[in-house]
């Protein structure tokens, strides 16, 4: 074992290595004995292709240079569906959805220039030849129209509108005599997480009522039982249970589904012998339960699981896409025993298991007594050792959302790191799902504060510990966690390097140009705008760049639609004009998120280079010196 710097640790886990072979997959689901599922290609320039096994094979279904995504509520969802041998998908290229029923694509809704037509949410009603979804459209030129409409399988059409007058629809589901259909609404400034309701109709929503949900309660995860009633997550209890005619039928304090991001997909199926299979949330853990309708519940162990994403039923089997701790993500085959067949894993890994960090829950209190949860991942890697009395680096990584919340699973970015001799705390932070209705909504009018707080006392828990070295403290975020991160090192003297991915830097800026979605949302977390401009204007970055004695790597896509790239290069400038070290990385043609292996890898290296210069170490990887604005010496 050589004895070596932290940071500067040789390590099989190179940068190549997180692009390189790999997919991400989503959206698994079953059409008699065909299993269908979403890979995201980052050497395609992060195409998502829908694929299908078919008797023990593999193949593309739909071809270059189709994407199928959609872009309702910028996050899409649901952008795919098949019944009876029939395929529909929604292209992110012109908006347009396409069916694929013997032949080539062929679209079934006009081609509208701008995109300015966006569908989500797909569902077949094959006996009426039609797709069921959620439109939204953009043409007014003010604030989009999010509605339920019915296209045509025949012709290209705009659709027949069935559920308007809301702010947000989703989820419309037909009943399995396709007879009935429900659907969820919502209206701001509420999010899908804070207040819904479910409604049923006919087959075309006339007769409409609402069975469930209102102020102060989430109703989400809709779907029909073969005996024709509804079941959905309801957190009327404060967590989101499973329930049938507003009676919980699984109550537990433990969240059983997720905050809606995203249209389409369930956290629940029914299998073909009536029972449900299930997913509810221990300590940001998966645990899987299969449950009949009278209550009673049998775990589902599977060895090494930690979350899933979906569950579709396949027969008496079931579809997911499960994450491990110790092996990357994979379409599964669940068997009611507890077997799991991969279908389809996202990588296979050229190390072993040696090199894979191992996430330990931690707890720790923050500044108002209240316990804080998240998962501590430790330096790790067979040939090296840090010097003696020396402690590793810690970065602590701020979730996005801010609503979501992170799981132990294998992230290879981590294992990048950990594997150099650095520390990780992923951290879920009051305001986090999987927790509850209570603990989400410790974010009320408190978001940079609670969050900051959180990730700050977990860093200095971590550090009084003696788990890592007090002086070398950093703090990485994307999107909302990227908020987080500048506002940490905005606001807080803790860290001394920070990574925003994509960050909002004015949330004035964020309240006043952001997508329809998300234009209401500060409102919980801060409050009205511009009624409490002045609050947003005090926990906005951007206005506190004096106050920052720290290093600072922002990396920005131009095309960015949910965080306008004028934040980054503004509070870029900012900090520049302040004499603080800053450095800003564009990546022409990436939105919020980046899907580009080439994108990926250079975000990488730059904050690679970042974290060398700043913390005063040389990696053992070859990388570009990244260019850092005013950095005179490295800390600790």
């Amino acid at each position: 074992m050589t004895t070596a710097p932290y940071g500067s640790w040789a390590s099989p886990i190179g940068i190549d290595l997180l692009t390189t072979s790999s997919v991400s997959l989503s959206s698994a689901r079953a059409e008699g004995d065909d299993a269908y599922w979403l890979e995201s290609r980052p050497e395609e320039q992060g195409r998502a292709v829908l694929v299908r096994l078919r008797g023990g094979s593999i193949e593309d279904v739909t071809p270059p240079p189709f994407n199928v995504r959609s872009r309702v509520h910028e996050y899409g969802g649901g952008a795919y569906d098949v019944r009876d041998g029939v395929v529909v998908f929604s292209h992110f290229g012109d908006g347009r959805v396409y069916v694929l029923d013997g032949g080539e694509p062929r679209p079934v809704t006009p081609d509208v220039p701008g995109k300015v037509l966006r569908y989500g949410d797909l569902r077949l009603d094959p006996p009426r030849r039609r797709i069921l979804c959620v439109r939204e459209d953009h043409r007014d030129g003010g604030e989009a129209r999010n509605e339920i409409v019915a296209l045509p399988l025949d012709g290209e059409s705009e659709g027949e509108v069935l559920v308007t007058e809301h702010d947000f629809v989703s989820s419309p589901r037909l009943s399995p005599d396709g007879e009935r259909l429900a659907w969820l609404t919502w209206e701001h400034p509420s999010m899908p997480w804070d207040s819904t309701e479910v409604w049923t109709g006919d087959a075309d929503a006339g007769h409409a009522r609402v069975i469930d949900g209102g102020e102060g309660v989430s109703v989400c995860d809709i779907g029909w039982l073969a005996d024709g009633h509804l079941m959905y997550a309801s957190d009327r209890s404060g967590f989101w249970n499973l329930t049938v005619d507003r009676q919980p039928v699984h109550q537990v304090d433990r969240d059983c589904t997720d905050p809606a991001w995203q249209l389409g997909g369930s956290q629940w199926c029914q299998l073909a012998d009536g029972r449900v299979l299930m997913r509810e949330w221990q300590d940001a853990t998966a645990r899987l339960l299969v449950l009949d309708l009278g209550g009673n519940a049998s775990p589902l162990t599977v060895e090494g699981l930690v979350a899933t994403s979906g569950l579709a039923a396949a027969g008496a089997a079931a579809l997911t896409v499960a994450s491990y701790a110790d092996r990357p993500a994979a379409v599964v085959r669940l068997d009611p025993s507890g077997a799991a067949t991969v279908l389809k894993a996202s990588r296979e890994l050229p190390f072993g298991l040696e090199y894979v960090p191992v996430g330990e829950p931690v707890t720790w209190t923050n500044v108002s007594g209240a316990d804080v949860h998240g998962f501590l991942y430790l330096p790790r890697n067979p040939e090296y050792a840090g010097p003696e009395g020396d402690r590793p680096p810690l970065i602590v990584q701020s979730h996005g959302g801010p609503t979501g919340h992170t799981t132990p699973a294998l992230d290879l970015s981590y294992a990048f790191w950990t594997s150099r001799g650095f520390a990780v705390l992923d951290v879920n932070y009051g305001g986090s799902s999987a927790y509850g209705r209570a603990y989400r909504e410790r974010l009320h009018g408190n978001w940079g504060v609670v969050d900051v707080d959180d990730c700050v006392s977990g860093a200095r828990a971590m550090a009084e510990r003696g788990l890592v070295d007090a002086g070398r403290l950093a703090i990485s975020g994307a999107s909302a966690g990227g908020y987080t991160t500048l506002a940490a090192l905005a606001f807080t003297d803790v860290f001394s390097a920070g990574v925003g991915h994509f960050g909002i830097g004015d949330l004035e800026t964020l309240a006043r140009d952001t997508h329809k979605f998300e234009s209401r949302y500060a409102e919980s977390l801060i409050g009205p705008y511009p009624q409490e401009q002045q609050t947003y204007r005090e926990r906005s970055p951007i206005h506190a760049v004096d106050r920052i004695d720290c290093a600072m790597l922002l990396l920005q896509g131009e095309d960015d639609k949910v965080v306008p790239p004028n934040q980054a290069l503004a509070i870029a400038e900012a900090v520049r004009a302040k004499g603080r070290p800053v450095a800003l990385v564009m990546f022409p043609g990436e939105g919020h998120g980046f899907r580009r292996a080439d994108s990926i890898k250079d975000s990488v290296r730059a904050e690679l280079s970042y974290y060398a210069q700043v913390f005063g170490f040389t990696p053992a990887d070859e990388v570009p010196a990244l260019p850092i604005d005013n950095l005179a010496a490295p800390v600790g």
